[in-house]
């Protein structure tokens, strides 16, 4: 489907990956009259010179379609280019449907995306303090500068999700826990929005695309975002999967002492899962492997296998380690050492023999030459 401006999530990772916030960007006369009549605009002069921060700025809250082409030149030198390096980071994010012709959004029928992909790119972004903490404003500014002289350029944000509303309007499409990211409309796609909000330390990510007005005139986007991410915290939660420490599996080394052959190989790492909070852990099949040619002695915490699973498409893994140390067995050592003593005594016990038998032959024939010579 098309993703109209929420392309501009991509446009900032490039720009935080590529640029300073404090480097700046001259507006081309490219940048500034390619965009089409009646797309959002913050109004920058051809040849104006501004920071990134600010082009960041105006082209999150505003959605303003000159910035990221400016963006676009100054990072790859032209729009071609920098489309090729959106494609490839987002494959290498793990979009798998997803082609970029542009940096903002402006419609092509060749400019799609998926909102599974655009999930993944909403999530990669929001590892960035800057763009978190962008995305989460309300309104910005740009400021009088050599092209333009006036202090007029104050713009709000398009994502009705942060802003206060005190009124009980339906229109009221405030959610409390909402905490930024970006809004797209064009005609073909209507209303899109990749929407980050946060409760209880959980971070959600709702993706909207072609979002379209109920029967009352009221936002899809906006009433499609609050019920599923309602939804999303009051029907899921994170579980432990896996404790560190517990016992994985029992086995018996060979050639150990009694003392220690019985060993418990216990989980390395703690794993918990975002998990409807009626799941049934119990029908999660681990499979665990154990290493070959498992011998003592082996020392407390050595890696003897793994532990593995898939949950939503999700593997996990973690190591198993042994429980104590194990001892290598005296047994044979001392039957070795009982039959060279053995061998030794009867050695010892016939070179006795020998060196008796040695003298009484001597004693003899000592004595029998005294009683030749007395005959004598």
């Amino acid at each position: 489907m098309y993703p109209a401006s929420t392309t501009k999530i991509m446009t900032a990772i490039l720009t935080l990956e590529n640029c300073k916030l404090t480097d700046t960007a001259i507006a081309s006369h490219n940048a500034i009259y390619s965009v089409p009549v009646g797309y959002s605009h913050a109004n920058i002069q051809e040849g104006e010179e501004l920071t990134i921060e600010q082009l960041l700025n105006v082209l999150l809250i505003p959605s303003a379609n000159e910035a990221a082409f400016i963006l676009a030149e100054h990072i790859a030198g032209s729009v071609d280019a920098f489309s090729d390096m959106m494609n490839e980071k987002a494959k290498e994010i793990g979009c798998t449907n997803t082609h970029f012709v542009n940096p903002n959004g402006i419609h092509d029928e060749n400019h799609y995306s998926t909102a599974h992909d655009m999930a993944l790119i909403g999530k990669y972004a929001m590892q960035f303090d800057t763009f978190r903490n962008i995305v989460s404003k309300t309104s910005c500014s740009l400021p009088a500068t050599s092209k333009y002289d006036k202090t007029d350029r104050l713009f709000n944000t398009t994502n009705e999700l942060i802003k206060p509303n005190y009124t009980n309007s339906p229109t009221n499409y405030y959610y409390e826990y909402a905490t930024g990211a970006k809004t797209g409309y064009t005609d073909a796609a209507q209303n899109c929005i990749v929407a980050t909000a946060t409760k209880n330390d959980v971070s959600l990510i709702v993706v909207i695309l072609h979002g379209e007005r109920t029967e009352d005139g009221l936002s899809e986007r906006s009433l499609d975002c609050k019920n599923l991410f309602e939804y999303g915290f009051n029907n899921f939660s994170f579980q432990s999967i896996i404790q560190d420490g517990s016992l994985a599996k029992n086995i018996t080394v060979s050639d150990a002492t009694r003392d220690s052959e019985s060993l418990d190989l216990l989980y390395a790492s703690n794993i918990s899962a975002y998990l409807p909070n009626n799941y049934d852990l119990s029908t999660l099949n681990i499979d665990i492997t154990v290493s070959e040619d498992i011998f003592a002695p082996i020392a407390k915490d050595t890696i003897l296998g793994t532990a593995t699973f898939t949950l939503n498409n999700i593997d996990y893994s973690c190591n198993l380690i042994a429980s104590h140390d194990v001892y290598k067995s005296e047994f044979v050592k001392t039957i070795m050492e009982l039959l060279l003593v053995l061998v030794i005594l009867i050695l010892f016990s016939k070179t006795l023999k020998l060196m008796r038998g040695r003298k009484k032959s001597r004693y003899s024939k000592k004595k029998n030459k005294k009683n030749i010579i007395e005959i004598v």
